[in-house]
């Protein structure tokens, strides 16, 4: 794990001060860079000493058989694992011929700053080879927003002490080997060799490879070139082979002498396109980064920056490790997100090979609503990509017999790819996850192309899914059974109520959708018979109750579970997933995660105040946050409950899950969705936004050690900044084009506010109610104390 102090809260950025061998895999995944296209894991630029190499290009996969040990209709016989591609990062030294490797000679100092204003990670160090020779390396690399091709790394070399001999080895590498790791379901499968060599090319100053997967059938190019700057007398030479192509400098300094060596990159792939067009492409891109050069591409590159943070920035007062926490949370967001172009946004995104690189449910109810009110074009085109693969989806509803669409727990491409069935197939809540992700974005941006073209498809088609799931029992109510909601060590259970209540909203959605455009639902099929049978079903959705105990449960039966035994788990054997069969899990009361947890968050509007109160209380002693997903829903609901020194527990958990690695598995990628999580447990746990049925609604209070909390959304056009003190929030309008021109209404503590451009209001924050007795939480998975000293809840 990373030492809790392994990163000073500094607000923008994120400083390795020294080299830690032992988190190296940690750091390559906090310090990664991607676009949304290419991701670069943040190996040395010297490719050695690594934890874990990684160049990736989102759903570039390659397919792998998918055993079981007992076959069963419907299993996916298939699994997909993203590639390792093609390293263009490596950049060797050469000493007086002694190879550059920080774990020999003397290495003086060592930094590296992922500056997140400046979209780059900088790395300066000093280092004495065995032989007695010292040097200067400064590197910066950078993986472009604005040219989505293209990754350039700015390499300087300056002697300190004598005149030395530099060999500069800048190379692509294909086909790298990858440690193996095994015991753990959350990391990935390793696949040897992926790539087939097709084409390479060297030039002067650069080379090319292009490969082919053996199985899936993707192309894919990489191409460099350099810019060099040094004496007159450097040499320059280029080779390739089928899997590496080498450029290498060589040069003489005197002390005071600098050789700067600017590689630029371009990575491009393709299903359908030949190996001509690919070649062509990078070569294009090549050219275009030529033409910018590597002042142009860091200025544009801030420039896209400064005009984003504008929009998504948040301030937080009083705790400077969230504070530098949550940007880096909205800052690997866009990376995740920004040029997807209708692709997916991965659990990991483009930073590590966990979960072989999947896209989960995760990707619409925590990456998106953050994408959504800070860049809402990029949320639009993951949804894009959702409804791109709406046939596989729908033939695999009908190899489960069902009708509508059913979208995979975990892929890549959009086949199912999961093989184990409890927590993969049942979970059909994914579907209504995209259709609450799909209507929010419509709501909050009034897109009404995206709604005809995309919307109004994936919300029919997963409301046909719910209504031939479900079934009313012979009193007339709804059920949806034998469905695994969020809660992963509930499996196959009956009516869970996130699973419910998220499907009463697609189908109402659905319903509301295809009066407004009658032309596309007779395209669809859809008649007045169907869409009656879908508000029936929603209207007869069981929702349990547990009369006695007044609390909802989770699932039908859920709270005459037996209790799960704490007093005999010891802390070293959570996750429990990995310590305990999942037969005892789903048979006793003990959530991963917040599941009711979650409903009460996306569908508060479902329950009351005291209700809140009582389940929060409920389901605090019984969940054990194995899963990443869960503190940052825990502090929303702790904060709407009153407990808000709880919620900064909470949100210092979520918003530090890999600066921290406080789930042990950082090395495989950053915890994408607990990242997205810190923004929502600030806007919309301290904030107290909610946008139910598209009314947007704040209830803002703060925990007594936050002394300000700001932040932006932007709403139809229109950016609504929201300023919280502790006593009085003010809400400010800047520019957009809002349908009415200059002015949005909503909701502050309850009653109607409308705030027009140039005419911040302030208003002041009633005084909470009283927040009744402090949750209890599972022994020793309380989450670690930020904020004000509070008693610890009775035994």
């Amino acid at each position: 794990m990373i030492r809790e102090k392994g990163y000073p809260a500094e607000p923008w950025r994120i400083r390795e001060a020294q080299l830690d061998l032992d988190v190296l895999a940690q750091s390559e995944s906090v310090l990664a860079l991607s676009n949304g296209h290419i991701g670069l894991r943040a190996n040395l630029d010297e490719g050695e000493p690594h934890g874990l190499p990684g160049t990736y290009l989102n759903s570039f996969y390659e397919l792998r058989p998918l055993p079981h040990a007992e076959a069963g209709y419907g299993y996916p016989e298939e699994g997909q694992t993203i590639v390792n591609v093609t390293n263009g990062k490596l950049i060797r030294l050469l000493v007086d011929d002694e190879p550059f490797d920080v774990r020999y000679g003397e290495l003086r100092s060592h930094e590296r700053v992922l500056d997140m204003r400046e979209g780059t990670l900088e790395r300066k160090v000093e280092w004495v080879s065995p032989a007695g020779r010292a040097v200067r390396v400064h590197s910066t690399r950078l993986v472009s927003f604005t040219q989505r091709s293209v990754a350039a790394i700015c390499y300087e070399v300056e002697p300190l002490d004598a005149e030395t001999r530099l060999v500069i080895q800048s190379g692509l590498v294909a086909n790298e080997e990858v440690p193996i790791r095994k015991g753990d379901p959350r990391v990935a499968a390793v696949l040897r060799e992926p790539l087939q060599s097709e084409q390479h090319i060297a030039n002067g100053a650069g080379g090319l490879l292009v490969h082919r997967t053996k199985a899936s059938g993707l192309r894919m190019a990489a191409a460099t070139t350099h810019q060099i700057d040094g004496p007159d007398e450097t040499m320059v030479n280029t080779e390739a082979f089928p899997d590496w192509a080498r450029t290498t400098i060589a040069c003489v300094l005197q002390p005071g002498q600098r050789l700067r060596v600017v590689k630029l990159l371009a990575y491009g792939f393709s299903s359908q396109r030949s190996l001509p067009a690919l070649r062509d492409q990078v070569g294009a891109a090549l050219a275009a980064a030529q033409l910018s050069g590597w002042d142009g591409l860091r200025r544009d590159q801030r420039e896209y920056l400064d005009d984003y943070w504008d929009a998504a920035d948040v301030r937080v007062d009083g705790d400077p490790e969230v504070q530098q926490a949550v940007r880096f949370g909205i800052f690997h967001v866009l990376q995740a997100g920004a040029r997807n172009e209708m692709r997916p946004i991965p659990a990991k995104g483009l930073t590590g090979p966990g979960y072989d690189g999947h896209v989960f449910w995760d990707t619409e109810m925590f990456a998106l609503p953050v994408l959504t009110y800070t860049k809402p074009l990029a949320a639009a085109q993951v949804l894009r990509w959702r409804h791109a693969t709406l046939d596989l989806a729908r033939e695999r509803a009908r190899t489960l017999g069902l009708k509508g669409a059913a979208f995979p727990w975990r892929t890549i491409r959009g086949q199912e790819t999961s093989g184990y069935w409890p927590a993969g197939t049942a979970a059909f809540h994914i579907g209504a996850g995209i259709a609450d992700a799909t209507m929010r974005y419509i709501q909050a941006t009034g897109d009404e192309t995206f709604e005809r073209e995309v919307g109004v498809e994936l919300l029919v088609e997963t409301a046909r899914l719910w209504r031939s799931l479900g079934h009313h029992d012979r009193h007339g109510d709804f059920h949806i059974d034998g469905v695994t909601g969020p809660d992963e060590y509930s499996a196959i259970a009956n009516d869970n109520i996130y699973t419910n209540l998220m499907a009463q909203r697609n189908m109402l959605g659905a319903a509301e959708a295809i009066t407004r455009w009658p032309d596309v639902a007779e395209a669809l099929g859809v008649d007045e018979a169907e869409a009656a049978s879908w508000k029936e079903a929603a209207r007869a959705m069981v929702v349990p109750y547990d009369e006695e105990i007044g609390v909802h449960q989770q699932s039908e039966g859920f709270t005459r579970f037996q209790e799960w035994n704490f007093a005999a788990t010891k802390p070293d054997d959570y996750p429990l997933l990995l310590t305990h069969p999942y037969f005892d899990l789903y048979r006793r009361q003990v959530c991963k995660q917040g599941d009711l947890i979650l409903a009460m968050h996306w569908r508060g509007d479902a329950f009351t105040p005291e209700e809140k109160a009582n389940n929060f209380r409920y389901y605090e002693a019984r969940t054990v946050r194995d899963s990443s997903l869960s503190s940052c829903t825990q502090a929303v609901l702790a904060a709407e409950t009153g407990h808000l020194e709880l919620a900064h527990d909470y949100l210092g958990d979520a918003a530090l899950t890999d600066l921290h690695d406080t789930h042990a598995n950082t090395r495989d990628g950053v915890h994408l969705a607990a990242l997205a999580g810190s923004w929502l447990a600030l806007v919309a746990g301290f904030g107290g936004m909610r946008d139910h049925d598209g009314a947007l609604s704040f209830a803002p209070r703060l925990p007594s050690t936050i002394e300000r909390l700001d932040f932006s959304l932007l709403w139809h056009g229109l950016r609504l900044r929201v300023s919280v003190r502790p006593q009085e929030v003010t809400y400010f309008l800047r520019e957009g084009d809002h349908e009415d021109g200059s002015r949005i209404e909503f909701f502050h503590h309850g009653e109607s506010v409308a705030v027009e451009v140039g005419a911040p209001v302030s208003l002041p924050i009633p005084e909470a109610p009283p927040a009744g007795p402090e949750p209890e939480q599972p022994p020793s998975r309380e989450p670690v104390r930020r904020g004000a000293p509070r008693p610890y809840p009775s035994p």
